[in-house]
């Protein structure tokens, strides 16, 4: 059996700490509610680990902060596990006060690296009595109980909007705690549709990997009007339940035609695109992590159409030109600061049988 996360055995270690009806916040591991004393509410921001949650006998599963037919006070313990971004902490924090009822247990599990340290403030001002109770595999525990419940959460009353501007486009993009760039436009992405908009992409139809908030999606499409042009379609992928939801906010608001999708990559999507763009993440937490676009990059050419275009910006020091090369076709750089590259590759033909 598969080793889980020092935070999840920490909690395993502190079973007794899970009485009566449970929720936990922030699983990162479906292998470990069989080990619970008993089923209850499990939550997974993530697209691939709520996708295995749901296969859990017994326990209801949630996507990311919004799930229906969650009721206030409707939990005896709530263990909310560190999310990776800290800003994320008071959202988390919000829904374990919305479930759990008055005077119910709540729970903080973190590691050291994870920045459980600083985290202990903001948990000791939302519980009553709180106290570290464990500290064990690099993570400490804290308890508390719920002396301030919350009768209503609602996660979208957590969306905040930004305007922004690029090549001379304006447009309003929603954000959350947990999204990448919440508050700006990230110099990558900044460099990518700059490069768009002086080598446009061909094709109606386009795919956005790994979308965050919509903001290529929504750049594109209100570029293509500016221009006089049909804004086509614009589907967004994104792992995330917060990038899911403020993605499909920010469509929604500058009307822009696509789907978002909640995945973990493209294994089980159907269908083709005349172009892919993505700016892909490459941290897990503050680790640097590549291989969620490795797995992207494998798979995208089965994706695009005939001659489509995949482009994407990344880092310079990552190497992705020698996939990109193997697996779509041959690569040019369209544009490159000091940090960032901008490749592109066309899918290469089949080779003849």
């Amino acid at each position: 059996m598969a080793t889980l996360s020092n935070t999840h055995e920490v909690l395993l270690r502190n079973a007794d700490l899970l009485e009566g009806q449970v929720a936990l916040l922030g699983v990162t591991d479906p292998a470990l509610l069989p080990l619970c004393p008993a089923p209850g509410i499990a939550m997974s921001e993530h697209a691939g680990v709520f996708a295995r949650l749901a296969d859990q006998a017994g326990w209801q599963a949630c996507f990311g902060y919004q799930c229906a037919g969650l009721e206030s006070g409707c939990c005896d313990t709530v263990i909310v596990f560190m999310p990776k971004v800290r800003a994320e902490l008071e959202l988390r924090l919000a829904m374990a006060r919305y479930l759990g009822r008055e005077g119910a247990r709540l729970v903080l599990i973190g590691g050291k690296k994870e920045g459980i340290a600083g985290a202990a403030k903001p948990f000791q001002l939302a519980t009553e009595d709180a106290g570290k109770v464990d500290s064990a595999r690099h993570c400490q525990v804290w308890a508390g109980s719920n002396h301030q419940p919350l009768d209503r959460f609602d996660m979208m009353e957590w969306v905040q909007w930004q305007s922004l501007s690029c090549a001379g486009i304006e447009w309003p993009v929603a954000g959350m705690p947990g999204i990448f760039s919440q508050a700006e436009l990230d110099a990558g992405t900044r460099l990518l549709l700059e490069n768009l908009a002086e080598q446009p992409l061909k094709g109606d139809r386009v795919l956005d990997f790994a979308c965050g908030a919509g903001v290529i999606g929504s750049w594109l499409q209100a570029f293509r009007k500016t221009r006089g042009e049909t804004p086509g379609i614009v589907d967004g992928i994104d792992v995330q339940a917060q990038a899911v939801t403020c993605a499909r906010a920010t469509y929604e608001r500058n009307q822009v035609q696509g789907e978002i999708i909640p995945s973990d990559g493209l294994a089980g999507i159907e269908g083709r695109w005349q172009a892919v763009v993505s700016n892909p993440p490459f941290h897990s937490g503050v680790k640097t992590d590549t291989s969620m676009t490795e797995q992207f990059l494998a798979q995208v050419a089965r994706h695009l159409e005939a001659g489509g275009e995949l482009r994407l910006v990344a880092n310079s020091f990552l190497p992705y030109e020698a996939l990109i090369q193997r697996y779509v076709g041959p690569v040019e750089k369209l544009a490159q600061d000091r940090r960032f590259t901008v490749y592109r590759a066309f899918r290469k033909a089949a080779r003849a049988r």
